[in-house]
């Protein structure tokens, strides 16, 4: 059987070009002849669930180039031949679609719905006596049956009630017998809509959808509480990256101090603890919820405020232990500075594919959550009428959890700053301490300087004292080497396209030196000045100049701050000129500066902040620009990009896609998409389109995926400084 054609990815990869990757009955390289179109007939399939099929087929063509299916009567079908010449009365033929070749190593079936037409076939093999099969084994596969296509029904009348299970039913009044796999209207269901592919394949009919809306609550009450669930999911997963797969690396190796893994772990596994509770406690009211569970028949349970109020006062009590993780982070930190070897360790670890994002973030998840909640609780107060039975518990665990927001806010605004700076020392070389006490991120990106050479694109990072601007460097390590720096105190500003003749350049004049810069755009000009405006006022608010940040920067203080000694050095000399960090520091080509870097924009320290803290994750149905099916995907937002996994256990995601640059918006009538709540992703070639399975999912991913696409100036900040108390 040939296996459809699946969009294979590794972790890190972005999405590309479908390629095979699945079992085939054709020889590598082999391919079906190309043969002109013929007159059609009609040809009947038994499939495995012994449901029949017709296909309009050309009797020229060849089985492989109409059915992509194996087939055989009496005799193996030659897929490459055709039709015509293997099957004489086509017509009076019954073809049975079935399995010719079983794969040493089930795990080499990548698809779900592959996996379960081989299930199948096994099942009927052994059913009708073609594979045979010890007692044990036989049971082991009969309770996995049952377990599977079993269901109850309740009848209850003022005389009697019974439970009937598999195999019993209650249609019309009277009871009818119900062969497994069979609906009560007699009819076998299709393998497109088996329980396997529903929950985690890739095929997903309209008439599947309309099942799912008809079966599922509607309220937006639901779908708030499912969001709650799915970014839970998302938290112990990325919890777990610290209490079980970092604890592992470290315990295989004894470069990390006692006192600090005590720090570390002791903090980090009591709060693990309690939201596995919590996530269970989530599950649980969600099955309710749906009708899932027998408990909705004893009461109202289509509400999450009681639910929320009750674990949001269980973690005021852990708040000690959430201060603590800053204090590890810091502590961490400084550790690496120290040691080498804990410096290698960490740096290995982020080298695995379960840190899927940089390790100093994982550590601020627990602050970051307590916004996750804050946000979905005031989504569901403004959507409950002041009546509602559950807008009091609600409003409760709302007032509760702003308490601790505005409680652990300043440490988490000082947190993301420190992480930030950590970050971009990674980036830099060149420079030394760059996350100095006092120094605040502001905005990084793309600007074009001016110089005897022309416009030559540079990286410029801007902090509350100095603004710096680099090149890439031609390395291993792919790092931005510092070529200067100017001193924001003193400094002024001032847009001089027409002075230049260049679109949206503007002059910094600073005491040594002045600097002629262009944006790529308006847009970008205007959040630059705004921001370099800004920073300027902030410094000149001090006391002046840092001697120290000036003269401790640069690795080689005796180099020049001034414009020419920058200009003289070319882009040649950056693959030639390595520093020790740099050699230590691994490939580094997919971060946030690397991606500005190649789309040529910029983001402040805003915009990180709210990728971070505007988390999302859930089910999303992908499809290609040149696809026709929709692939079933467990998708999270987080840090300006989406992380792809088949499911939500998954323990790494397969693939990432990069947002900043992109443009989300609405499919137009022209291509073609005819469904319901679809957004398009799409920079210069590259196109994807994304199913959510309601309005409210839909605007929630439209709204998280703007705030990561559309860059703001540094004066949002102003809103997050006060967060308000309920």
């Amino acid at each position: 059987m040939v296996e459809p054609e699946e969009r294979p990815s590794v972790a890190g990869q972005r999405l590309g070009a479908p390629e095979s990757m699945g079992i085939s009955t054709l020889e590598p390289g082999q391919q079906p002849p190309t043969m002109p179109p013929g007159r059609q007939v009609s040809i009947r399939v038994q499939m495995l669930d012994d449901t029949q099929e017709v296909f309009e087929v050309s009797v020229r063509h060849s089985l492989l180039s109409n059915l992509f299916i194996s087939l055989h009567f009496d005799v193996w079908l030659d897929l490459l031949k055709p039709i015509l010449k293997q099957i004489r009365r086509p017509k009076n033929t019954i073809l049975r679609f079935v399995v010719k070749f079983f794969p040493p190593d089930h795990t080499q079936l990548l698809e779900e719905l592959t996996r379960y037409l081989f299930a199948l076939q096994i099942k009927h093999d052994l059913a009708c006596g073609r594979l045979t099969c010890n007692e044990s084994s036989a049971a082991l596969l009969v309770s996995h049956i049952v377990q599977c296509k079993t269901f109850k029904i309740f009848y209850q009348s003022p005389q009697h009630s019974e439970s009937l299970s598999a195999g019993q039913v209650m249609v019309n009044g009277q009871k009818q017998s119900l062969n497994l796999g069979q609906s009560p209207d007699g009819r076998h269901p299709s393998p497109l809509t088996s329980p396997l592919l529903t929950d985690a394949g890739f095929i997903r009919t309209d008439d599947e959808d309309e099942v799912r809306r008809k079966r599922f609550p509607t309220d937006k009450a639901y779908f708030i509480a499912k969001e709650l669930l799915t970014t839970e999911r998302t938290y112990l997963k990325d919890l777990e990256v610290i209490t079980v797969s970092f604890q592992k690396s470290v315990e295989k190796d004894e470069a990390m101090p006692d006192s600090l893994r005590n720090l570390i772990f002791a903090s980090f596994e009591p709060v693990y603890k309690f939201h596995e509770t919590f996530l269970k406690d989530v599950e649980q009211r969600l099955a309710q919820w749906e009708g899932r569970s027998n408990a909705h028949i004893k009461g109202d349970y289509q509400r999450i405020g009681d639910v929320m109020l009750k674990n949001i006062q269980g973690l005021k009590l852990l708040t000690a232990h959430l201060q603590k993780h800053s204090e590890a982070l810091l502590e961490l930190e400084r550790m690496c500075r120290s040691s080498r070897k804990l410096e290698g360790l960490c740096r290995d670890f982020e080298l695995q594919k379960v840190c899927y994002l940089p390790l100093n973030i994982f550590f601020l998840r627990p602050l970051h959550r307590l916004m996750h909640y804050k946000q979905i609780l005031e989504r569901l107060c403004k959507h409950y009428p002041p009546t509602h039975d559950d807008f009091r518990d609600s409003r409760a665990a709302l007032a509760d959890v702003s308490e601790m927001v505005v409680q652990l806010h300043g440490t988490l605004i000082k947190m993301e700053n420190f992480q930030k700076l950590l970050e971009l020392k990674k980036d830099l070389i060149g420079i030394d301490n760059l996350a100095l006490p006092g120094r605040e991120f502001i905005r990084l990106g793309c600007l074009s300087k001016l110089s005897g050479k022309g416009l030559q694109q540079r990286m410029f990072f801007l902090f509350n004292d100095v603004l710096m601007y680099t090149s890439r460097g031609m390395t291993a390590s792919n790092q931005f080497k510092v070529h200067g720096q100017l001193p924001l105190y003193g400094m002024t500003i001032r847009e001089s396209e027409d002075e230049w003749g260049v679109p949206h350049s503007f002059t910094l004049f600073g005491q040594r030196q002045s600097v002629v810069v262009a944006a790529s755009s308006a847009s970008e000009m205007e959040k630059w000045v705004e921001d370099i405006k800004m920073a300027i006022e902030l410094a000149d608010k001090c006391n002046g100049p840092s001697a120290e940040i000036l003269s401790s920067s640069f690795t080689d203080s005796s180099k020049s701050l001034t414009e020419s000694s920058a200009d003289q050095e070319s882009d040649d000399d950056l693959s030639t000129s390595q520093t020790s960090l740099e050699r230590q520091t691994p490939h580094r080509g997919n971060t946030t500066v690397h991606v500005c870097w190649h789309r040529n924009t910029s983001v402040s320290m805003v915009d990180f902040s709210v990728a971070l803290e505007n988390q999302l994750s859930g089910n999303l149905l992908r499809k290609f620009k040149n696809s026709n099916g929709w692939q079933k995907l467990w998708v999270v937002f987080t840090n300006f990009s989406l992380f792809f996994y088949k499911t939500h256990q998954d323990e790494y995601p397969l693939a990432s896609l990069p947002l900043l640059g992109y443009s989300i918006t609405i499919p137009s009538e022209s291509e073609n998409i005819h469904k319901d709540y679809v957004f398009k992703l799409h920079f210069k070639s590259h196109v994807y389109y994304f199913r959510s399975e309601s309005e409210y999912t839909f605007e929630r991913w439209m709204e998280v995926i703007r705030s990561a696409t559309c860059s703001s100036s540094h004066i949002r900040s102003l809103s997050r400084k006060e967060p308000h108390v309920y």
